[in-house]
């Protein structure tokens, strides 16, 4: 089974970083993602450095950081099953 590594930028306690951050809760929530993971959620207010490290032009994105190839999704996460297609989350990876 692989253990997914999954980031979630977003700037401060924003509307829209609280949204994803629910989407995100929702998402892990699903059935379809029944796997192992671990999520950190980093806000670039407090470690803005990272911004530049990730090349993170806009927020909230959420990165799958492993397993590679790094995928990225910019926005609010509220579409799940688009979120689960673009960071390749489907069932075809069981």
């Amino acid at each position: 089974m692989k253990r997914f590594q999954l980031r979630l930028y977003v700037i401060g306690n924003s509307v829209l970083s609280k949204r994803a951050i629910a989407n995100l809760e929702l998402l892990c929530a699903q059935a379809e993602f029944d796997r192992a993971y671990e999520i950190k959620v980093i806000d670039l207010l407090k470690h803005p450095q990272l911004a530049e490290e990730e090349k993170i032009l806009a927020t909230p994105v959420l990165i799958r950081h492993f397993p590679e190839p790094m995928r990225r999704i910019i926005g609010d996460l509220s579409n799940l099953s688009d979120v689960l297609v673009g960071l390749d989350l489907t069932e075809s990876d069981h």
